[in-house]
């Protein structure tokens, strides 16, 4: 699957025959949504060539399987935009979180306005939820998003293997979605799933994200005074940006989701 910015919306080639028809490229063994226009033109320089069998078949013009040309479709395709928040005492002060909830509220209306889904996971204490399954009603999103309970250890790859399983199933029954993970934490994971201690459990489950092209943006939760580099390191393992909680304003945060959609 290609993908490529245009606009409000990202776009999507899709091997079915819905969408528009923008080029096309030699079919092979899939012999359905024939362009005719291209396979016409592929033909043409072996015309002359084939004078004998055109006369043979009493054809006016000759068509072997080697020249016909496949349609290529692209379509409009929406975004999944799953919000990931760490909700443990790790990332310190209340006033954080009151603050992380504005700036998601935001992301979450421009997600409505350009009618993709959003949902939530919640990670706290020994557990991570989905609060909110995939959706485009910013109303359920906001009621899901007034309650986060705070408080407790941190189990990152929980949080991670919940959203993992979300985007996967997603695509099981939207196979044109384009994922993006908002993951916000300070990194410091301090339970595990396993018998792997916590950060060795989430950098396993953080590489099946690059693995499986689920892009994501991860916010760093942790004050810049206590920051010991966790939040750039599990970024790293995802294979997507870090932002700083000082540069999650409005404007910056927008700025870098939106560059982050139109990849």
């Amino acid at each position: 699957m290609t993908r490529k910015a245009r606009g409000r919306r990202s776009r999507t080639r899709t091997d079915g025959k819905h969408g528009r028809y923008i080029q096309a490229r030699p079919a092979g063994e899939k012999t359905s949504d024939i362009a005719f226009d291209a396979t016409l033109r592929a033909a043409a320089p072996y015309q002359i060539e084939r004078d004998d069998e055109r006369e043979a078949n009493q054809l006016a013009y000759s068509i072997r399987k080697e020249d016909l040309q496949r349609k290529v479709r692209v379509r409009k395709a929406a975004n999944l935009i799953l919000f990931v928040v760490d909700a443990s005492w790790s990332m310190a002060v209340a006033e954080r979180m009151n603050a992380t909830k504005g700036a998601i509220m935001s992301l979450l209306t421009d997600a409505y306005q350009r009618r993709d889904r959003v949902g939530l996971v919640v990670f706290q204490k020994d557990r991570a939820q989905l609060i909110l399954p995939p959706t485009n009603s910013v109303t359920l999103a906001k009621k899901a998003l007034a309650d986060i309970p705070v408080g407790g250890k941190t189990p990152l790859s929980a949080g991670l293997f919940v959203a993992l399983e979300v985007f996967l199933r997603e695509r099981l029954s939207h196979p044109d979605i384009l994922p993006l993970m908002i993951l916000l934490t300070d990194g410091a994971g301090n339970v595990s799933m396993s018998s792997l201690p916590p950060l060795d459990e989430a950098k396993e489950i953080a590489g099946q994200f690059a693995e499986n092209e689920i892009r994501s943006v991860t916010i760093n939760m942790e004050h810049v005074a206590f920051d010991q580099g966790l939040a750039q390191q599990l970024a790293d393992w995802l294979d997507g940006p870090c932002l700083t909680l000082a540069e999650l304003h409005a404007a910056a945060l927008y700025e870098a989701v939106k560059q982050e959609l139109d990849q």
